[in-house]
């Protein structure tokens, strides 16, 4: 299936010079949907995963649907001031600003072997800070996954060190 066919193009969101992928369209698509979650579950059934950390807020759409069909524990990872206990933070910047990532204190334990998952790849600074959260709580970072990544933006390199898996690529400036 075409994935990349499936996913809208918004212009200048959130600030102009910005080439949004929207995979809100995608979402659309019942077979698309299903088609991700499967190929995830199929790729990581080999038991090197034990948690899944889901980014904020459309990664979590994809790592509850993977949790759910892997029957594994997922952690929200959100942006700051949006979890009701204990946090760890780590500050990021994205393509257009800065923010900050927070997991709740007690999410991993030692040892737990993790995936992360976002919708998309585009400068890294998202996952490298939740991977920053994942190592602070001694577990390992298996492996980030993402529907789209945007190559030119060179968020794989920012993600040095860490496996990362794709689905659909955009050249966008």
């Amino acid at each position: 299936m075409d994935l990349a066919a499936l996913i809208r193009n918004v212009p200048d969101f959130p600030k102009k010079g910005i080439q949004f992928k929207d995979i809100t369209t995608l979402l659309l698509y019942p077979d698309a949907f299903r088609e991700i979650v499967d190929g995830w579950k199929k790729r990581y059934s080999d038991g090197k995963i034990t948690v899944i950390v889901a980014a904020d807020a459309r990664g979590f759409v994809f790592g509850g649907a993977l949790a759910y069909a892997m029957g594994l524990p997922i952690v929200l990872a959100r942006k700051k001031g949006k979890l009701p206990a204990e946090t760890i933070a780590a500050e990021y910047e994205l393509e257009y600003g800065t923010a900050v990532m927070e997991v709740h204190a007690d999410a991993l334990k030692r040892g737990d072997r993790v995936l992360i998952i976002d919708d998309l790849l585009a400068t890294g600074g998202t996952v490298k800070a939740i991977a920053e959260l994942v190592r602070k709580l001694d577990a390992e970072v298996v492996e980030a996954a993402f529907v789209v990544e945007l190559p030119p933006l060179g968020g794989r390199a920012k993600l040095a060190g860490i496996p990362v898996h794709t689905l659909v690529e955009f050249m966008v400036e």
